[in-house]
């Protein structure tokens, strides 16, 4: 399975901030937000990583992520000329899917959990159809909204209810089999202009091959798209580190546990960030 990181986004809901830096590239606590979306493909398994990037960032992203083979990864980049939509990530990185499945997430959602990585291979398992997240929230209406029954089958998909039918949104994670590209090379603009990836996930609907995992309520789900929310995720993020001892998006200690690179190699990186407690962090792994 491959996997797509979409961190393209001009964030224009945090200018003045994104005016000289991309969002991906602002700080979340003590990492890059970019970290926390390659993170979630790690935890899933996935090693071979497309990071979407803005018009000329890619020397920007490449300076900060190289190649990913210091998290025992391989990271390529492409760029994203014009904002059309969540689904165009899908056009852009045909070439790299090839006739493989493909894990989309966006660049701008944080996930936790303990059991976050066993959720997520689960959902990588899935050689049919595709898999979407349920996470449950007081007030839906200003998100997808998605209704499944217990077995986990989708019965609806709303963007942006009235009256929603269930409290289980739809966060910025997607899992699709090589059935993906068809459906994306086929969808027609929405009226803003931009390919929905409501629209991708309702042809699964329509096909009864669209599947649901709730997220149970110790999951941690943060999307840091405004100044608020993105405040908030730095706040969460620390705590969760202050009160377990464990670092939420540490590449290189996800690496060392997939068994991609080896303790000296992450050592070696302890070592040369070692004025930082990121850097004595790694130095205890």
């Amino acid at each position: 399975m491959k996997g797509i990181v979409l961190a393209a986004g001009k964030g224009t809901r945090l200018y003045p901030m994104t005016k000289p830096v991309c969002k991906p590239l602002l700080p979340v606590y003590d990492k890059p937000l970019i970290y926390y979306p390659i993170s979630i493909l790690m935890q899933a398994g996935i090693s071979d990583i497309l990071v979407i990037v803005p018009p000329k960032e890619t020397e920007t992203f490449v300076s900060l992520l190289g190649d990913g083979g210091q998290y025992g990864v391989h990271i390529s980049y492409a760029e994203q000329p014009v904002a059309r939509g969540i689904a165009d990530a899908l056009l852009i990185g045909q070439e790299f899917v090839g006739g493989d499945r493909v894990c989309l997430v966006l660049g701008d959602n944080i996930f936790y959990a303990p059991t976050l990585g066993a959720t997520l291979k689960r959902a990588a398992a899935n050689d049919w159809g595709a898999t979407v997240f349920g996470y449950w929230v007081e007030d839906p209406r200003p998100f997808g909204v998605v209704e499944f029954d217990k077995e986990g089958r989708a019965i609806s998909i709303e963007e942006k209810p009235r009256y929603p039918k269930s409290n289980y949104i739809v966060p910025g994670l997607y899992f699709y089999d090589h059935q993906v590209m068809e459906i994306a090379q086929n969808l027609k603009p929405s009226a803003r202009g931009e390919l929905e990836i409501t629209d991708v996930n309702l042809e699964y609907l329509r096909r009864g091959e669209l599947r649901v995992i709730p997220l149970e309520k110790n999951f941690t789900w943060l999307d840091a798209g405004t100044a608020d929310s993105l405040l908030c995720a730095a706040q969460t993020v620390k705590q969760i580190q202050d009160s377990t001892g464990r670092y939420v998006g540490c590449l290189e200690e996800l690496g060392l546990y997939e068994g991609w690179i080896s303790e000296e190699q992450v050592h070696a990186i302890g070592d040369e960030l070692s004025m930082t407690l990121y850097g004595k962090y790694l130095q205890c792994l």
